[in-house]
């Protein structure tokens, strides 16, 4: 009678086990697609504060541009339109930002910089490690064990 009982607990246990794991599963999948949603999120976020920054800088350069043009045409010192230059870049860089490929190009070398660290011998990344630490050293390595 005993062996029955064992057997129907074993059989629940089995069961309960493979509910947790399929549950832990599911949590873990729901977790990854939190991240990307908040991390698109994020990322809509940044181009939105670039575009609306735009706006202003764009306007703030072509008051300057027109203001600084009138001021060296009147005064006919070509050396008052000099802080267009900066201006410039910077109204560049924004616009890159915004409507360009920026942030594309800014991950394409952040992942290239992953990649060059992992194969670097010091540059290992974290994971390994905590997998590593988490397995213990190869089983070649572990002492063994003299029953005796």
């Amino acid at each position: 009678m005993g062996f029955f009982m064992s057997k129907s607990m074993d059989a629940n246990l089995r069961r309960q086990q493979e509910f947790m794991l399929h549950n832990s599963r599911l949590q873990l999948e729901r977790q990854i697609l939190m991240q990307n949603q908040m991390r698109e999120r994020q990322a809509a976020m940044q181009l939105a504060w670039s575009r609306e920054f735009l706006k202003y800088f764009g306007t703030f350069f072509a008051v300057a541009a027109f203001g600084l043009t009138a001021g060296a045409m009147k005064r006919k010192r070509p050396i008052l339109v000099a802080p267009l230059l900066p201006l410039g870049f910077i109204l560049i860089y924004q616009v890159d930002a915004a409507y360009g490929t920026l942030m594309h190009r800014v991950r394409g070398e952040a992942e290239s910089i992953m990649a060059s660290e992992r194969s670097r011998p010091g540059g290992a990344s974290r994971d390994t490690h905590v997998r590593q630490h988490r397995e213990g050293p190869p089983r070649s390595e572990q002492p063994r064990r003299h029953f005796g």
